[in-house]
């Protein structure tokens, strides 16, 4: 008999501008992991398979060559396209968030607040 392993999924959470839906992701079914940095992150996927990736945008003005962490998170996923990446950002930096956009795919983009039942539907889809 085969056991059927859960798709990984990974939640990015540095500032935390939402709560920890750990609960909801174990619920929907996947083996949900709590990282607290994209350094932390990067390291965990490239030693695991991960199938979805929840991550914050943070507009940070101060990086020289890049607007976020987002984008060294976009790197390190250059091999594995089929990673599903979901943006959690402020409409505050919206403007900011769009130029990212244009050059990255992403399942979907939620603006805070983040709703549960927003992640689930695009989990579910």
């Amino acid at each position: 008999m085969t056991k059927t392993k859960k798709p990984v999924l990974i939640s990015i959470l540095e500032l935390g501008g939402y709560p920890d839906f750990t609960r909801l992701y174990q619920s929907l079914g996947y083996e949900a992991h709590l990282l607290p940095s994209m350094r932390k992150a990067t390291k965990f996927i490239k030693k695991n398979r991960v199938n979805t990736i929840i991550a914050e945008f943070n507009f940070q003005s101060d990086f020289r060559d890049r607007s976020s962490q987002v984008e060294t998170l976009m790197a390190c996923l250059a091999q594995t396209p089929d990673v599903d990446v979901i943006i959690f950002y402020d409409k505050d930096q919206q403007h900011q968030f769009d130029r990212l956009a244009e050059r990255f795919h992403f399942k979907a983009a939620l603006p805070y607040p983040i709703e549960e039942q927003d992640i689930k539907n695009v989990l579910q889809c």
